[in-house]
């Protein structure tokens, strides 16, 4: 993808977080690992699935030093409202990030101009506000959130051990790989 290896582009955004609204730019990405979560629509269905999912996890990802955001294209008074009706929606910690001007879904390339919603596109981007994973998927499959806490430790341990990869199916304290002349062919 050609957002791998890119720097956030800059944002303005008004997002409901805690009982507050609150500013958020690109300059929130940086500084700790951040994973950004877009999602077509407030109030539909499988939406609150994965955003509940999310909420699950975010215990683990904080305690690696990361936080979430969340972003559609609705406005972060339709989030506070969302969060307010919603079972699975109101147990949310994270920020939810409005883009009713839908720039910052422009930014991430996953707008729909169609029907001016998001795609389900989740972003890992590392301290310096690169992008490093971009896992995007169409509108009926729902995403996993615990794939990417599997992600973010690879890309951590990656960032931490110059010179080495983590190989399929990595798992934190498994054996990684050093590029080297003397690999080519026998894997």
């Amino acid at each position: 993808m050609a957002l791998i290896g890119k720097e956030v582009k800059p944002f303005a955004a008004k997002a409901f977080h805690n009982g507050e609204f609150i500013d958020v730019s690109e300059q929130n990405l940086k500084g700790q690992w951040s994973v950004v979560c877009f999602y077509p629509a407030d109030f539909t269905f499988v939406c609150p699935t994965e955003l509940e999912d999310l909420q699950n996890e975010y215990a683990a990802l904080k305690e690696l030093g990361v936080e979430v955001y969340s972003v559609s294209t609705d406005t972060h008074f339709t989030h506070k409202a969302w969060h307010d009706h919603s079972e699975a929606i109101g147990k949310i910690k994270y920020v939810m990030i409005g883009d009713p001007s839908q720039k910052i879904s422009r930014n991430f390339d996953v707008l729909n101009e169609e029907e001016g919603l998001a795609e389900r596109g989740t972003f890992v981007i590392d301290p310096d506000g690169i992008i490093q994973t971009v896992e995007i998927n169409a509108g009926g499959i729902g995403r996993d959130a615990s794939t990417i806490l599997n992600k973010i430790k690879a890309a951590q341990y990656v960032r931490n051990n110059p010179g080495e990869v983590c190989p399929a199916k990595w798992q934190e304290g498994s054996e990684t790989l050093k590029p080297s002349l003397d690999l080519v062919g026998k894997i």
